[in-house]
């Protein structure tokens, strides 16, 4: 197949998906073609080494990437997203009218919702078939999300948003959702039940990998004889980790365990201000490591933590955290609603709580550090199966493989 990927976000900024699914496809004989911005994510500004212009084109074996200008910005301003998103969609799509013209088939990264311009575009004008890849629920992840503005504005959004994404739903020849959850809303939400299916998300393979635990990574760690749970990754608004903090301050001085927090983010400062004021010595911070450090940090701690916040969007969401601490094998301690515990619960992977309670993530810590060495190293066994079978990289190409290849031999006639 000839297949055209466009994706906003993509290497070597850190959306793995669309960069790793090109690869496999190219690996497998595919002719792919990628269309794709200046990278800037997370930090909002241009990565050193690039300069925006109109034709960047390099190729990579069977994957040939093309970069398009757009406005770098990902602050908390909704005028500044708005513009980063639009110039995306414009300059994505004026480019795709040459560069992805003769595709047999497309495949759409959503987030953000505008990257299904170009889509929409080729398939009027030349009937070329889309599937929809969608990790993130619109509206709802957006006007969650501080961008949104309140009040009667902010439901206008929310409807406006909704109409737009109906129509995505529709123009879609296929849809692949990231959850159980997601699939029932997104078809709640107007989609053909027959076109929507579950694709469990890969994490990066070359960086989350089962490797042993060294004394260099547990003295990264702090580690001093006792259950670490680790939590690693963004540090914001919506992954509560302030109740991961109470929850280790509650246990401090009962349960021999430590709480290390790896990573930044929006909350940083609120945390850690919290830590500070209920005088826990059993949380420690190590701020942000290089991904490549990763792995072995994990190896060095007993359990991932995986928090979210108790919102309707976070039902229907497998963060990326989950997987990556599949792949490494490390069990993990689950805070967080719907799908994400009931896959743990399922698996036997690790423990789960209610998401948002911290003494009830307290009681979990306990549970974490009582478990004897041998229950601990059956949990991740099963971790890493359960990340083989159902998450791995070749499960979710396999999975995006066949999509493509029916929505190319159903291209629409009209």
């Amino acid at each position: 197949m000839r297949v055209g990927i466009v994706s906003q976000f993509y290497a070597p900024e850190p959306a793995f998906i669309p960069a790793s699914l090109a690869a496999e496809l190219g690996r497998r004989g595919h002719e792919v073609r990628v269309l794709t911005g200046f990278p800037n994510y997370p930090t909002g500004r241009l990565y050193p080494g690039y300069r925006q212009r109109w034709r960047d084109t390099t190729q990579t074996g069977g994957v040939r990437v093309r970069r398009v200008p757009l406005y770098p910005s990902h602050d908390t301003s909704t005028l500044r997203r708005a513009a980063n998103y639009l110039s995306f969609a414009i300059t994505s799509t004026a480019a795709a009218v040459t560069y992805l013209s003769n595709v047999d088939v497309l495949y759409v990264y959503h987030p953000p919702a505008t990257s299904f311009a170009a889509a929409w575009l080729l398939r009027t004008l030349r009937r070329i078939p889309a599937v929809l890849h969608v990790q993130d629920v619109w509206p709802d992840s957006v006007t969650a999300s501080t961008m949104a503005p309140g009040g009667p504005g902010g439901r206008a959004v929310h409807a406006a948003i909704g109409a737009v994404m109906r129509q995505i739903y529709a123009m879609a020849s296929s849809i692949a959702v990231i959850a159980p959850s997601m699939r029932e809303l997104v078809v709640e939400r107007g989609a053909d039940a027959s076109k929507v299916h579950v694709v469990l998300n890969w994490t990066d393979e070359a960086l989350f990998r089962p490797v042993r635990a060294t004394a260099e990574a547990k003295a990264a760690i702090g580690h001093r004889g006792r259950r670490v749970v680790m939590h690693a990754g963004n540090i914001g608004p919506f992954q509560h980790i302030e109740g991961a903090v109470r929850a280790a301050a509650a246990v401090a001085g009962s349960v021999p365990l430590d709480l290390v927090i790896v990573g930044s983010g929006t909350a940083d400062a609120a945390v850690r201000s919290l830590a500070d004021r209920l005088g826990a010595g059993n949380i420690r911070f190590l701020g942000r490591r290089d991904p490549a450090q990763m792995a072995a940090l994990y190896a060095a701690a007993d359990y991932q933590l995986v928090s979210l916040k108790d919102l309707a969007i976070f039902r229907g969401t497998i963060p990326s955290k989950l997987p990556a601490a599949l792949a490494c094998g490390s069990p993990v301690v689950v805070a967080a609603p719907g799908d994400c515990a009931r896959m743990v619960e399922g698996t036997g992977a690790g423990l789960s709580c209610p998401p948002e309670n911290w003494p009830e993530l307290a009681a979990g810590f306990r549970r974490a550090a009582a478990l004897r060495d041998g229950q601990r190293a059956d949990m991740a066994r099963r971790a890493r199966e359960s990340y083989q079978r159902h998450m791995s990289l070749s499960a979710g190409v396999d999975a995006l493989e066949r999509m493509l290849d029916a929505a190319r031999a159903r291209k629409d006639p009209r």
